[in-house]
């Protein structure tokens, strides 16, 4: 093998599996996986393709060749081995992607591409003061990785003073709320400093000089992790285009038949690379789009839905009985619910529960031998409230989708904004602009196949997004289903010098997904005084006339008059019309008339575009972007009815769901950050419990949400993540096959050859058992640490009823099996 190959196998792997960052995490495995593919597989197989395609060619051509391919694949793979528009030109020449029967065509870089996470590329570093004579170790060789797109930061430790005299510094991501002590790792290295007869150092070795360090540490690269949707064909559209620009740049006119034969010799071996490649990418896709297991699942219900059933209060009695009730009460009490001297006894009087305590609300974590018990009092395809999702938002929503197909009436959606900085945001917000539209399209995309047609979907944004959401959106769902856009306040700045306006508004876009959407006029409180109006507008209306007081009036010309005939009759009851007799004025037939039928205000208003009467963001749960009750009140009761489900998978602090069940609908959250324990959970038990604030001060909600009338049912669970396939993934060309093999055979309409694994997900021989025609698997042996709720799993999976799923055929379990473990 001469250099050139050389150096083209090595430089192809690396473009092809991406850097190789240190540290423990599925990504990371991937990494090692990828390279044991192109090593074992896609090296070999394309070393013999280039062999055979080449050999009645001389060796100067085999140099061009891989000079030529590297020339290509080199602008297509990005530091995580992601295959788009990285830094290519290429896309600029193609015209028909922008010059389209359409005036503007969206187009960005990581278009049709699934957004997984961002995250820092971390490796082991050293960081050197020469003067100081001080060097630093950052070993990052242990650090766990961020899961998905959750904002995390890098935490130090000390860890000793190695055989380099190098201070090491150990690396970790911070978990619940821990920090860098940067007084006790200088306190603890000048002590091992000084036992190491090093005092100088010690008396020298300044906070200024870890700060510096960790600083530089800090600079590492912040990389996109993608998966193509279309490898196949997106790079040999890509190599096509390329191949026929460098012909007319650099060939002559008129080639020779061998060199016709060289150029076609290039393109079969691109072609085979980009198949070979495109093979893992296509894997790895049919791994993302799996439907994911469902964990650690709870309820949440209040006692007077207990109570109201048929043997409901004897159940409350074991609950009151149970163990673990003392571990309830103390959570009732952290919640503000209870006073600290509270008897549990208090709730059941004689016969009755206590209306004190009936919606005192049990979370079914407390009372795990009591669940089913309590659970089977209830259908819940009907009773249930509502669903809080711990989970990266698209995995939710792809793996909810089967069961909530077109079921959804109102979609709210608040996005991490596209902005500059992190801030003290809970969640990544520093997002490239492609990224960030990719992120927005891919979530979006599934939302629209969750909304019913009638549904609406509301998107927040700011000025670094709405440049982007807009055409986004118009791509989605279509031009003809803009609505709004509709302006909201943010929350309110003191002035700090910079050379503009503080940003006082925010957009929030609302688009339909049909032409038959429901809509609910809102109005507001007038803000300026009532007073007396013509009562006629621009167009015309028939019937055109209107019987007022008795007489005929026709509008004038051009005009029609503003109110039907059934209302002007409501109104005038309501001494709302008269007729100014001062006015006059030419009606459609031409007649002179005297006398102007007019019409006095009401003290409320129809609700425009404008929606800055009332706050955009709250600061009552502590979250930094905190969406106002009220603002939610008005995207929520315009566009549903009491009954419809809502949802929002950017949940945030909870302000959709708490809002949601005030109003009687029916509600699912999807929220990835670990405050979905601290903050969204605690506050939907206490909207359960009865939450006074918000919007439950509002007179319309009083009479349906109140201090007699509160109470609910939800469900709370995590979903299994990309990451823990990831972890447990390994390339096996002949293992894996032989297992999908026999797992497969009874499946007899199954055709192997369509799909053919090999990440093999290596717990699966265990936890797996085929005896002839029956299959039974162990999930302990796939998550020791996690209890997997399977009824849960197979109606998200299969889209059926609980009903359904309790007496599942061993058809739909076998189809269940299928697509969740085997991600076919």
């Amino acid at each position: 093998m001469t250099k050139s190959e050389a150096k083209f196998w090595e430089v192809l792997e690396n473009l092809y599996a991406g850097a190789e960052p240190e540290g423990k995490s599925g990504y990371i495995n991937l990494i090692k996986q990828k390279r044991e593919y192109f090593r074992e597989f896609v090296k070999p197989e394309l070393e013999e393709y280039v062999q055979e395609r080449t050999k009645d060619f001389p060796q100067e051509f085999r140099e061009e060749l891989y000079h030529k391919l590297y020339t290509f694949f080199e602008p297509y793979f990005s530091d995580t081995g992601s295959i788009f528009f990285v830094k290519s030109y290429i896309y600029y020449k193609q015209y028909e992607r922008v010059y389209t029967e359409e005036d503007v065509k969206l187009f960005w870089k990581t278009k049709d591409l699934y957004y997984l996470k961002s995250d820092l590329l971390i490796r082991s570093m050293e960081v050197r003061f020469e003067e100081e004579g001080i060097t630093f170790y950052f070993d990052a060789s242990q650090l766990e990785h961020k899961k998905n797109n959750e904002k995390k930061k890098l935490i130090y430790s000390f860890e000793k003073i190695d055989e380099k005299g190098r201070i090491v510094l150990k690396v970790e991501y911070s978990e619940k709320g821990r920090e860098t002590r940067e007084d006790e790792i200088i306190k603890d290295i000048k002590k091992k400093l000084k036992e190491e007869g090093k005092t100088q150092l010690a008396k020298d070795f300044k906070e200024e000089h870890l700060d510096k360090a960790i600083n530089t540490f800090e600079k590492q690269t912040k990389v996109d992790y993608f998966i193509h949707k279309n490898p196949e064909q997106f790079l040999k559209e890509q190599f096509n285009l390329w191949l026929s620009q460098y012909f007319m740049a650099h060939e002559e006119v008129n080639l020779s038949p061998e060199r016709v034969n060289q150029l076609l010799a290039i393109k079969d071996v691109a072609y085979r690379v980009i198949e070979v490649i495109a093979r893992f990418e296509e894997e790895l896709k049919r791994l993302w789009e799996k439907p994911r297991l469902v964990f650690n699942s709870n309820y949440v219900i209040s006692l007077d839905r207990i109570a109201k059933k048929e043997g409901g209060l004897e159940v409350i009695k074991k609950i009151l009985s149970y163990p673990a009730l003392e571990e309830q009460v103390r959570e009732w009490k952290e919640l503000g619910m209870v006073e600290e001297d509270f008897n549990p006894k208090d709730i059941l009087l004689i016969g009755t529960l206590n209306p004190k305590w009936q919606f005192l609300p049990i979370d079914t974590k407390y009372f795990k031998d009591l669940e089913e018990e309590i659970i089977s009092l209830f259908d819940l395809d009907e009773e249930l409230d509502g669903l809080l999702i711990k989970s990266e938002n698209w995995q939710a929503l792809n793996s909810i989708l089967p069961r909530f197909k077109e079921k959804v009436q109102t979609i709210y959606i608040d996005p991490p904004f596209n902005k500059e900085q992190d801030a003290d945001y809970f969640y990544e917000v520093d997002y490239k602009d492609a990224t960030w539209a990719t992120m927005l399209e891919n979530r979006v995309r599934l939302g629209r196949e969750l909304l019913r047609d009638t549904g609406s979907i509301f998107v927040r944004c700011d000025y670094n997004g709405n440049w982007i959401v807009r055409p986004l959106m118009d791509e989605i769902f279509g031009k003809e289903n803009f609505r709004n856009e509709i302006i909201v306040n943010r929350t309110k700045k003191i002035f700090t010098g910079v050379k503009g306006y503080n940003v006082a508004t925010d957009d929030l876009f609302f688009y339909s997904k049909s032409q038959g959407f429901c809509f609910n006029p809102q109005y507001k409180r007038r803000e300026k005084a009532q007073k007396w109006l013509n009562m006629h507008s621009p167009g015309e209306r028939r019937p055109p006339e209107r019987i007022i007081f008795g007489r005929l009036f026709y509008p004038p010309k051009g005009r029609h008059w503003t109110f039907t005939q059934e209302t002007i009759n409501k109104m005038i009851k309501e001494g709302r019309i008269r007729i100014n007799e001062e006015v006059e004025y030419i009606d459609i037939k031409g007649n002179k008339v005297k006398g102007m039928p007019q019409y006095l205000t009401g003290e409320d208003e129809l609700l425009d575009s404008n929606w800055t009467d009332i706050p955009g963001y709250s600061q009552n749960q502590g979250f930094p972007t905190e969406n106002s009750e009220i603002l939610l009140k008005r995207v929520i009761e315009s566009t549903s009815n009491e009954g419809d489900l809502v949802m929002d998978f950017f949940l945030g602090s909870g302000t959709t769901t708490a809002v949601a069940h005030k109003l009687k609908r029916k509600w699912i959250g999807v929220e990835m950050g670990e405050h979905f324990y601290t903050v969204v959970l605690p506050r939907m038990k206490k909207v359960l419990f009865y939450d006074k604030s918000g919007i439950s001060k509002e007179k319309d909600v009083k009479e349906k949400y109140n201090e007699k009338s509160a109470g609910g049912f939800f469900k709370y669970y995590e979903l299994e993540q990309f990451e823990d396939l990831l972890r447990n993934v390994e390339y096996s060309e002949k293992s894996g096959k032989e297992f999908y093999e026999e797992f497969l055979k009874n499946f007899k309409d199954y055709k192997f050859s369509q799909v053919d694994p090999f990440l093999f997900d290596k717990r699966l021989a265990k936890a797996v058992r085929v005896d002839g025609d029956d299959i039974t698997v162990n999930f302990e042996e796939l998550y020791p640490d996690k209890k997997v709720d399977i009824t849960e799993s197979i109606v998200n999976t299969l889209g059926i009823s609980y009903k359904e799923a309790k007496n599942i055929t061993k058809e739909k379990l076998m189809e269940f099996y299928r697509r969740v473990l085997l991600c076919l």
